[in-house]
């Protein structure tokens, strides 16, 4: 019975256990990278445990300070 487990059981039993959860979710188990957060309505929230979510932070970060940099060179051209 245990190997008949799909791995959308396996999502969604992860995404439910209150240990996954603090300020962020963090769950190697779950193969997916963005998850509905607690209260799907407020939309998703990044999987940490994932590698592709952990690049979804690198790529966050990357874009901020790139928009940051150009600000930064258009208010010091005036």
């Amino acid at each position: 019975m245990e190997g008949n487990i799909t791995q959308e059981v396996i999502n969604q039993t992860e995404w439910e256990n209150p240990d996954n959860w603090t300020t962020i979710y963090f769950s190697k188990k779950d193969s997916r990278s963005m998850v509905p957060k607690r209260n799907p309505k407020h939309g998703v929230t990044i999987n940490f445990g994932n590698k592709y979510g952990a690049r979804w932070i690198y790529y966050l970060f990357l874009f901020f300070f790139a928009i940051g940099l150009l600000i930064g060179f258009a208010i010091g051209s005036i």
